[in-house]
């Protein structure tokens, strides 16, 4: 239970810096959505891989009995690889229809009041 605390308190203070620099809501959003975006990008890369090895396993192994383990490796990566797209298409196709042309969020600005010259003598 104390190992799993400290790694939880260790993982925190690693955060913790990325998270104090973000001194807005704005600021704060923006770091997520660079975190969420580097980690799709990253499974994606990692379901590729997976089928890559699945390949190299196949190729290897072509007239063993293991070949079948390299065929069920490319068939959960190309299934992985699939969901994802798909997922992302259907995110794209949702923009499409709400149109959506941003994905910054709407926030209402404030009252601003003109400190300039207004022309007036």
């Amino acid at each position: 239970m104390s190992a799993r605390f400290a790694s939880i308190v260790a993982a925190g203070t690693l955060i913790l810096p990325a998270i104090a620099s973000a001194q807005t809501l704005l600021n704060t959003l923006a770091l997520i959505n660079t975190f969420l975006n580097a980690l799709i990008g990253l499974f994606i890369t990692l379901a590729i891989v997976a089928f890559f090895w699945g390949l190299i396993k196949y190729l290897v192994n072509m007239n063993n009995e293991s070949a079948k383990e390299g065929i069920q490796i490319m068939l959960w990566g190309v299934i992985a690889i699939f969901v994802m797209v798909s997922i992302w298409g259907i995110i794209r196709l949702l923009q499409a229809t709400f149109r959506v042309t941003s994905t910054d969020p709407v926030i209402p600005k404030g009252i601003q009041i003109n400190t300039g010259g207004t022309g007036f003598n």
